[in-house]
């Protein structure tokens, strides 16, 4: 057992070495000389303005820092696709903050910066968070207009989303720092008030050269649209300040006096660390993913004094169903049991798979805790739903329904962790992100796709070979079939990586274990900001 702990540990602590380069290597944006650059103008990068206004000794938990991750490499890279966003306290209230980054392409939007920027907006609007846009960017990345601009979920997104929490009576706060062009000029206008930084910030529809080229008019950018002419001649923007550091002291006054805000009223008790020494964590999850473990011992090592109340303990064993408190909040958790189980007739059930009577219990867990108003915690470890003759007799699709009926339509929040397999339909049931979970995180050792890298390459290599044996390709040796296997598996693995998801936002973000309990509780924090006002209704459940 010692033996196999070490291992474990070994593995992660790898991991967790490469998680640690990969994000410092994020945090440089464009690069030590690009941060000189926008020194030399006077101004600070964006990861810089967050830790100015945000207050000291007090957590910021990222959303989406490795968004765009190994994508637009023939644009030179997106690092954290040009834009840092998360959840910060700024004067003891916790808000959404949105910075855009000038380093990485003088913070012109890309595909994925749209879709970053509308998780942050969607986070705002469902918590019921005020919302601060540190605005620096040069616009739409021209050469890929046509993926960022027209559509539902594209740039003009954003400012159907700034009307929408206006009259939600969300607060919005806007500085512009830099750079605003175009119809991003909107989404500070949009907001309840507007800054600006003098020198460095402007704001137009049009830049000089467009202007000149359009109407034929010659003015420079500063007379166009820079702070004076913003302040002092067309009313556009409110305030101009000195430099960066002024604007942001003039947020943290504006948040000083916001009202209090209305609560969901979550339960929340004095907080408690784990009995068990949360590092074990390390040790106790396997690194080879096929070998089993128990799930128990991990939802030990996250909840408070290591206590936990089960929930149809004896029943439907493959899902563990139960309530606890995680930093001091009530939390219904239902994670995937990864250790073969028996049931009372003798029949071994394998671990990480839903059968029907774990998805029936799940189902009624999860109704419990919405009638109980406690947030619900999904840990997947996941294989799918159980499959054959027995289980599809037995109505495994029904009893799936019924489980996916009550997650999905929940009023209390969600909250989901990867720590290892999500394969197919139990992404879905587990609150995979097409089901709203308030906040979505990978551990390293998440793998996410429909089904496992193995089965999956061995299912594209037989219809690979039929294929090339349709086109004319009499034999195939056996050659052939290993190198063909190995580059479908080299390719489905990079697609089964953690950051893989990252970058797409499927999740959002990689962390240490160690960090489950922060973005747990400041997402149940976040969450209590937005009071429950739709009654829970599963509408038709397959009984």
């Amino acid at each position: 057992m010692d033996i196999e702990f070490n291992k474990n540990e070994d593995q992660i602590k790898q991991q967790l070495f490469q998680l640690q380069k990969k994000l410092e290597q994020v945090k440089l944006g464009g690069g030590k000389s690009r941060i000189e650059k926008e020194h030399a103008k006077g101004k600070l990068t964006a990861r810089e303005r967050i830790d100015y206004l945000t207050d000291p000794e007090t957590e910021f938990l990222e959303i989406g820092a490795f968004a765009a991750d190994g994508m637009y490499e023939e644009e030179g890279g997106c690092p954290s696709a040009g834009v840092v966003t998360g959840i910060g306290y700024v004067s003891g209230r916790m808000c959404v903050i949105v910075a855009n980054d000038a380093t990485v392409k003088a913070g012109a939007w890309f595909p994925m910066t749209a879709k970053k920027n509308l998780r942050a907006q969607e986070i705002a609007m469902e918590n019921r968070l005020p919302i601060i846009y540190l605005v620096d960017s040069a616009g739409v990345f021209l050469p890929m207009q046509n993926k960022i601009f027209p559509d539902k979920e594209h740039f003009g997104r954003q400012f159907r989303n700034n009307a929408k929490m206006s009259a939600m009576g969300i607060v919005q706060v806007a500085a512009i720092m830099g750079s605003c062009v175009a119809g991003g000029a909107y989404l500070p206008i949009m907001s309840d008030e507007a800054m600006i930084v003098d020198n460095t910030g402007s704001i137009f529809l049009a830049g000089s050269f467009l202007v000149k080229a359009a109407i034929g008019e010659s003015i420079d950018n500063e007379t166009l649209g820079g702070a004076t002419t913003h302040c002092e001649i067309s009313g556009v923007t409110d305030n101009k300040y000195e430099n960066d550091q002024e604007c942001l002291d003039a947020i943290r006054r504006i948040f000083d006096k916001i009202g209090a805000f209305e609560k969901a009223g979550f339960d929340r008790a004095e907080p408690e660390k784990p009995k068990i020494n949360e590092a074990e964590l390390y040790g106790i999850f396997p690194y080879d993913r096929v070998k089993p473990y128990d799930m128990i011992e991990i939802i030990k090592g996250l909840v408070d004094n290591s206590e936990i109340d089960e929930y149809k303990k004896d029943y439907g064993k493959t899902l563990i169903c139960a309530t606890a408190r995680i930093d001091g909040w009530s939390v219904g958790i239902v994670a995937n049991q990864r250790k073969i189980v028996k049931t009372k007739k003798g029949e071994m059930q394998m671990g990480g798979v839903i059968y029907s009577d774990s998805a029936d219990k799940a189902a009624r867990f999860i109704m419990n805790c919405n009638q109980r108003k406690i947030p619900l915690v999904f840990l997947q470890d996941v294989s799918g739903f159980m499959v054959g003759s027995k289980a599809e007799h037995g109505g495994i699709i029904k009893d799936g329904a019924k489980m996916v009926n009550a997650m999905a339509n929940s009023v209390v929040p969600k909250f989901t962790i990867i720590l290892g397999n999500s394969y197919g339909a139990g992404n879905y049931a587990m609150c995979g992100k097409a089901y709203d979970p308030r906040l979505i995180y990978s551990w390293p050792t998440a793998q996410m796709a429909v089904m496992s890298g193995a089965s999956a390459a061995k299912t594209l290599l037989q219809i690979k070979v039929a294929s090339l044996k349709k086109s004319g390709k009499e034999e195939i040796t056996p050659e052939d079939e290993e190198q063909l296997l190995k580059e479908i598996t080299d390719k489905y693995n990079e697609e089964l990586s953690p950051y893989y998801a990252a970058a797409r936002l499927w999740v959002d973000g990689v962390i240490d274990p160690l960090e489950t309990r922060k973005v747990i509780s400041m997402g149940i924090e976040a969450a209590n900001h937005a009071p429950i006002t739709e009654r829970f209704n599963v509408g038709v459940i397959q009984t």
